[in-house]
C-alpha cells in the first residue's frame, strides 16, 4: 500500500498551494503547504500497523482546515 496516493489532500485552506503529506524520521506524519508553509500538528505512531491511520488523520486535519501554523517564518 502507497500511502502517497491512497490519501487525497485538499488545496491549503490559507493560500490554496498543494498540500504535502510528510513523515517525521518514521515516528509521526503532518501536512504541510509546499507555497506558504501552513501545517497541521503532528500525528505519532508506534508500529508499522499504526502508520496508515495516523497519515489519515492528519489528512483529515488538513480537509478540514485544522491548522496549527499559519506558514514560514525567516
Amino acid at each position: 500500500m502507497d500511502i502517497y496516493h491512497e490519501i487525497e489532500l485538499q488545496d491549503c485552506p490559507y493560500c490554496a498551494g498543494t498540500g504535502m503529506l510528510e513523515e517525521e524520521n518514521g515516528w509521526c506524519w503532518y501536512v504541510v503547504c509546499s507555497d506558504c508553509g501552513a501545517q497541521t500538528a503532528s500525528c505519532a505512531y508506534h508500529t508499522p500497523e499504526e502508520r496508515p491511520e495516523a497519515a489519515r488523520k492528519v489528512a483529515e486535519l488538513w480537509n478540514r482546515g485544522k491548522i496549527l501554523r499559519g506558514g514560514f517564518t525567516d
